[in-house]
């Protein structure tokens, strides 16, 4: 592993059975980058951030996550690993007979030991951060999705770890809600030094906020790079991802035959 490299993947495949997912993986993630993983519903997306937690195991290849090889660590040492990672799930994922508070404090008490004074101080600091201290007795059906999706934010990064993962977190969300889920996201991983990964749809927030980009189609990278480099890539994929063509690489038309071949014969 290079010594910036928090995440690295390895020639990584894995499938269900006998249907292959991804094939053929290579992936760095820096410490103290915003790294976005995108592609097409069903490419893998979500697969690749099981196997980086350890959820699921590879067929070949390997994921290292701060010089271990997760597929081979015991475990308790693949839960010690976990503690150090964040995630943030799809529509914030919160425990719904909790408040605001101990949602954010259940990690902490969880697995930090500390003095429920200690678990105040650091869950009031969390939600400072993310805009909600003032929410903290509010339960999760009285938020809207936005300020759901800040309180799942505030969870995630409540035992300041070293990686934290997203899953889809601007789905669903108006757009002042996505800029402000975006813009946290890159001031907390600043902040914190900490190394994100996100799978998302949205291009155009996360051009604003990423560091590099990998694009999957079909378990493979098609493309990667800088933001700058796929706003200007020429690539017929990339072109067709960014700027939200209906049709190219990736096809309007499910196959099917042509259609004069079905009008010939109705016509005779």
């Amino acid at each position: 592993m290079t010594s910036d490299s928090l995440v690295e993947i390895r020639d990584l495949h894995f499938a269900y059975d006998d249907r292959p997912i991804l094939s053929g993986i290579n992936m760095r993630f820096p410490k103290g980058k915003v790294v976005a993983i995108m592609g097409g519903s069903g490419c893998g997306k979500t697969t690749l951030l099981n196997l980086i937690g350890g959820q699921l195991r590879p067929s070949s290849g390997e994921v290292r996550v701060a010089g271990h090889e997760v597929a081979a660590m015991k475990e308790a040492e693949l839960y010690a690993l976990r503690r150090r990672m964040g995630m943030l799930f799809q529509f914030g994922a919160l425990f719904t007979d909790m408040s605001v508070f101990d949602n954010v404090a259940f990690p902490i008490r969880e697995h930090a030991g500390l003095p429920e004074s200690l678990v105040a101080d650091l869950v009031d600091m969390k939600l400072q951060a993310v805009g909600l201290r003032g929410a903290a007795r509010l339960m999760p059906r009285e938020l809207s999705g936005g300020m759901a999706r800040r309180v799942a934010l505030a969870r995630a990064v409540a035992l300041d770890p070293m990686l934290v993962m997203y899953d889809e977190p601007f789905t669903g969300l108006d757009p002042i809600s996505l800029g402000i889920i975006g813009q946290l996201i890159r001031k907390l991983t600043d902040a914190l030094g900490a190394t994100s990964i996100m799978v998302t749809h949205d291009i155009q927030e996360s051009l604003l906020i990423v560091d590099y980009i990998y694009f999957m189609s079909n378990g493979k990278v098609v493309a990667e790079g800088t933001p700058e480099q796929i706003r200007n890539s020429t690539d017929p994929f990339v072109y067709q991802f960014v700027h939200a063509q209906a049709d190219g690489p990736v096809p309007f038309h499910y196959p099917a035959p042509p259609i004069a071949s079905l009008l010939e014969p109705r016509r005779a």
